[in-house]
């Protein structure tokens, strides 16, 4: 409203200058031909004239400039995120490098509403790193979150096999997972981070399996996620890990070799390097706590069941920390829809992931 009524001024205050100055033009050429014959002309009035276009053209410059700054604030606070760090929203695509001033991997991004999935809320970002370089990171809020203002919630962090996108965008059912299992089983409710994988790869899981250090929810992620949002501090008692499909060898990876950051991991439908991953976690530091890993693949699916089956098995004949890992198996899930299918074997991950680490109860421990 505010904005409408100042462009009509503007609107306004240019014709107005214009059509002064045109008077007065028209004025001082009479003023002229009549002291041509002799007669006297009234300077005063020409004098008048253009004051009043000039101050009609200040005016009009006045409202332009407050029209400029209003369109920058409403670009500054529409994410939704704090008023510092608006500009992040907006800083371009992946890839692109952060402006030389300041310091990239430690501004606050912003991050604005993209979608309403599984009846949550679906926000994106872009976060910093240390080499200038940029990712999207989208966060899924679920619906309890907006209902319950004094909890603090865990997190599973959505691992990606796909150099370039984040998880949900091949498998857009997985929030549909995550609501149903809140809603029909009391599992959860989580909030859902999805960051795109570290740059410099195109096989993301395995390089997570040779470098555990290299876990897209790198520490700068970490960090904007519990400064933007009501999550449990970053670490084992309150996130967790996910993967499906191409990214269940991450989720398994992470889990195996990242017990202190993950809590458990959840690795659904996956094909494995088993000699690989068994090694990652028999190498891991000393210690660590025990690794807890659920491997899953649908009753359909017979070859996702028999890679659950060898990497159990190579887990536990492994050395070291893969021995003592704590490996839970489900190959029961089935429906006749397969899309019904990949949700219910989401929700049974949830389940799963939920018991692991136990729900938030209000007045936990949280980060605004």
């Amino acid at each position: 409203m505010v904005r409408s009524i100042l462009v009509l001024l503007l609107v306004a205050a240019v014709v107005a200058s214009v059509r002064l100055a045109r008077a007065a033009a028209d004025h001082k050429r009479e003023r002229r031909a009549a002291e041509a014959y002799g007669l006297a002309g009234d300077r005063r009035v020409t004098r008048l004239l253009g004051a009043g276009s000039v101050a009609a053209g200040l005016c009009a410059l006045v409202l332009l400039l407050a029209l400029g700054t209003g369109a920058s604030n409403r670009l500054r606070f529409s994410t939704g995120g704090p008023p510092a760090a608006a500009a992040a929203a907006v800083a371009g695509r992946p890839g692109d490098r952060t402006p030389a001033t300041g310091d990239p991997a430690t501004a606050t991004p912003a991050f604005a509403t993209i979608g309403h999935p599984a009846g949550g809320r679906l926000l994106q970002g872009t976060v910093g790193a240390a080499d200038g370089s940029r990712r999207v990171v989208r966060v899924w809020l679920p619906p309890q979150y907006a209902e319950d203002t004094r909890t603090g919630f865990p997190v599973v962090v959505l691992q990606t096999g796909s150099p370039g996108s984040t998880a949900d965008v091949a498998a857009p059912y997985v929030f549909d997972g995550f609501t149903s299992a809140a809603t029909q089983q009391g599992a959860g409710p989580f909030v859902v981070v999805a960051p795109q994988a570290p740059a410099g790869t195109e096989h993301p899981c395995e390089l997570l399996t040779a470098a555990p250090g290299a876990v897209p929810d790198d520490t700068a992620v970490r960090a904007a996620v519990a400064a933007g949002f009501r999550t449990l501090p970053p670490g084992p008692r309150g996130w967790e890990t996910l993967g499906i499909g191409d990214a269940a060898p991450c989720a398994a990876a992470a889990a195996l070799t990242r017990p202190d950051l993950y809590g458990a991991g959840a690795a659904l439908s996956g094909r494995y390097d088993s000699e690989a991953l068994v090694r990652a976690a028999a190498d891991g530091a000393a210690g660590l706590p025990d690794s807890r890993l659920l491997l899953a693949a649908t009753r359909r699916d017979l070859t996702g069941r028999e890679e659950v089956g060898r990497l159990r098995d190579a887990l536990a004949s492994g050395d070291g920390r893969a021995a003592r890992v704590v490996v839970a198996t489900s190959e029961t899930v089935r429906d006749a829809a397969v899309e019904q299918e990949r949700i219910l074997l989401v929700r049974m991950a949830v389940r799963y992931l939920a018991k692991s680490l136990g729900t938030p109860a209000p007045g936990a421990s949280a980060h605004a």
